[in-house]
């Protein structure tokens, strides 16, 4: 079987881009408490945006998914799922619910990922929620001829739970003992949770579960306000071809985890610019239709209501409407589409 060792990370050395993502995300880390303290309004309108994207999003990049609308009343609990999609995105809701609430509480145990799985399939017919895999699986990629190849082969079901013992221990430890910064061992670690691939089903979802809970424990909240698994889910292709390589010469120890970090310091870095550019775009001072049309002027392209709702935390939906209404009179912005499909842009005069 593979060998753990996560102290061996004391002696790595990691290259500047990397040390520059950790400085940068340290720094923006800084920041976070003040604005926690300062605008608490704002916050609960981005992390109930938050909660919907992270459910939506990380269901999205397995092929699960639902309407809008239904995707907002699960996430609500507002309506009860109603086929198997629906049964998979409550399950992750639950799950991020718990994370929120109780993340000092739980600590970085198999039994604990165990109970987090069980609860990720609980509204499913799956007999296996909860128990580490009992038959051989393997990361396939379909391509454009429609032919499947392997890409990798996980370890076997008989070697899951010893392994998923050590790298849990081998991170409480490395966590204790400041063996590295825990940006760079939280990659580290996922990259050995999906190579190991311990479940027959829902590997990638607990992943991006896992990455949230282990940076909430570092105190890392950015994901509980801006989506982390948004980010992912925009760059998937990137996300899956980092996979590919670090799994590479992962059995036989010679796999390089450096892609990855890379890819998820930008990730981290990327919400924590967001969450200030959305907070710090606040003035108490300005008026909606001012708030908005600065939100606007940031925006390239063709945009929806939702976005600039996104963008806007202070104020309310029917403010941010009320604001585009007298944006287009101005002749600031231009309609396109009508009802659900209605979209906006920058008159070419003002861009």
């Amino acid at each position: 079987m593979r060998h753990f060792d996560y102290s061996q990370l004391r002696q790595s050395s990691w290259d500047s881009e990397i040390l520059s993502f950790v400085a940068a995300i340290h720094e923006h880390k800084g920041k976070q408490e003040l604005y926690i303290r300062q605008k608490p309004v704002e916050l609960e309108r981005l992390v109930e945006v938050a909660k919907i994207q992270s459910t939506e999003s990380s269901n999205k990049i397995e092929g699960i998914g639902t309407s809008n609308a239904r995707m907002r009343q699960l996430v609500e609990e507002k309506t009860a799922p109603r086929d198997r999609d629906e049964q998979e995105i409550a399950g992750y809701r639950d799950v991020l619910k718990t994370i929120h609430d109780s993340y000092e509480f739980m600590s970085l145990s198999p039994n604990v990922i165990l109970q987090l799985h069980q609860h990720l399939l609980s509204y499913t017919d799956r007999s296996y929620g909860g128990r580490f895999k009992n038959t051989q699986n393997s990361i396939s990629v379909t391509l454009r001829d429609g032919s499947i190849v392997t890409r990798f082969t996980p370890l076997e079901p008989y070697e899951t739970p010893d392994a998923m013992d050590t790298i849990c221990t081998e991170f409480r430890q490395a966590v204790d003992r400041q063996f590295v910064d825990p940006l760079i061992l939280i990659p580290i670690f996922i990259c050995d949770f999906l190579c190991i691939h311990p479940f027959n089903d829902g590997n990638g979802r607990m992943s991006r579960l896992l990455t949230t809970l282990l940076l909430y424990k570092s105190g890392y909240m950015v994901g509980k306000y801006i989506s982390l698994e948004k980010k992912i889910e925009k760059t998937k292709e990137s996300y899956y071809d980092v996979l590919g390589q670090i799994s590479s010469g992962w059995r036989e120890e010679r796999n390089d985890y450096t892609p990855f970090i890379k890819y998820f310091l930008g990730i981290v870095l990327n919400c924590y610019k967001d969450f200030e550019n959305r907070l710090g775009s606040v003035d108490r001072k300005s008026s909606s239709l001012e708030i908005v049309r600065k939100a606007v002027s940031e925006r390239v392209g063709v945009f929806s209501k939702t976005e600039i709702l996104e963008s806007c935390p202070s104020i309310k939906s029917s403010s941010v409407e009320a604001a585009l209404k007298k944006l287009k009179e101005e002749g600031y912005i231009l309609i396109q589409g009508s009802g659900r499909s209605t979209r906006y842009v920058r008159s070419p005069d003002h861009q």
